[in-house]
């Protein structure tokens, strides 16, 4: 069997709009706008040069992974493997995204406009289009399928939005950080008006190698079992993947086949919400839950206040 590419199930779930003027009313602002169109072709030349220049010192920067590996194999992953992965020209040292990514704030999220009649009118629609996975779950778990609606439509919005980053860059990138040359990279990357002080960064960098380093063994461990490039997987610049936006590490542990195919991928919706009911119920979700119990459950499955509120609201409002 084939692996599977995450890649081509991600770009079906995402929605894209361009528009482009005509080329009468581009050539119209031409020869009105001489002086203008030099500076911005000057802007994109620098930019470009630029872009050049990073993409240069991340490409040097991939010389970081060379102690990862060493260490993965250490741990009992596949030599072959492992070198195939990171030879792969795909596979780069991804400091944009982690500096991103150290910088977030959770707080800093609108979880309320998820709560408008346009998206709840959205998540009725997806539950009668996923009516019968979403009622083989609650079978199976216990779970509202309202509930796994709202965090469904709260974290991808149905899978519109899953995030573009290499889960396998991401991961690795951060589970370098235990060294002192990526780590100091990395710090240089960092916008100099946002920084933390140093001491707050090597805290930060130690916490997250540790966790990344984790996730990353759960990802080629789930790649591997599963039958999926880790190449082609994309999500968010935290590592997390799929509609259900799970780390690897949850994947493994709470991860559920619901569309009987014998994998779990958590791009195809039957498994994503199968995943979500079990996480859930393992956790302490019951038939019937009172509204204190449910927020201490969810809860777990994003540590913010806000988030679950949000959730708690969106499902309360489906049932109505």
């Amino acid at each position: 069997m084939a692996p599977l590419d995450c890649t081509e199930i991600a770009v079906k779930h995402t929605h894209y709009t361009q528009k482009s003027a005509p080329c009468r009313s581009a050539g119209h602002f031409i020869r009105r706008a001489p002086g203008r169109i030099a500076s911005v072709s000057l802007m994109v030349i620098v930019a470009w040069v630029l872009s050049i220049g990073f993409a240069a010192a991340e490409e040097s920067a991939k010389s970081f992974f060379a102690p990862l590996q060493r260490k993965l194999i250490g741990d009992g992953f596949d030599a072959g493997r492992i070198a195939a992965i990171y030879q792969n020209g795909q596979v780069a040292f991804e400091s944009r995204s982690v500096s991103t990514y150290f910088l977030h704030s959770e707080a800093n999220i609108n979880y309320k406009r998820m709560t408008n009649l346009l998206l709840i009118m959205e998540a009725r629609t997806y539950m009668r289009s996923q009516a019968e996975a979403l009622r083989q779950a609650q079978g199976r778990f216990g779970v509202d399928p309202e509930v796994i609606t709202a965090i469904i439509l709260v974290e991808t919005k149905f899978g519109r939005y899953l995030g573009k980053q290499s889960i396998l860059n991401i991961l690795s990138t951060m589970a370098t950080l235990t060294d002192r040359e990526p780590r100091e990279h990395l710090w240089t990357q960092l916008p100099v008006e946002r920084r933390f002080s140093r001491e707050q960064y090597n805290k930060k960098a130690d916490q997250k190698a540790a966790w990344a380093y984790k996730e990353l063994k759960a990802f080629l461990t789930y790649t591997e079992q599963h039958q999926v490039d880790p190449i082609t997987v994309v999500g968010s610049y935290a590592g997390a993947m799929g509609i259900a936006q799970f780390m690897p590490s949850n994947i493994l542990a709470y991860g559920r086949d619901g569309n009987g195919d014998g994998r779990i991928n958590l791009f195809e919706d039957a498994d994503a919400i199968h995943s979500i009911a079990n996480y859930l119920k393992q956790y302490g979700w019951l038939p019937g839950i009172d509204r204190d119990k449910a927020y201490k459950v969810i809860y777990h499955y994003n540590h913010s206040s806000y988030y679950v509120e949000t959730v708690l609201d969106i499902a309360d409002r489906l049932k109505e």
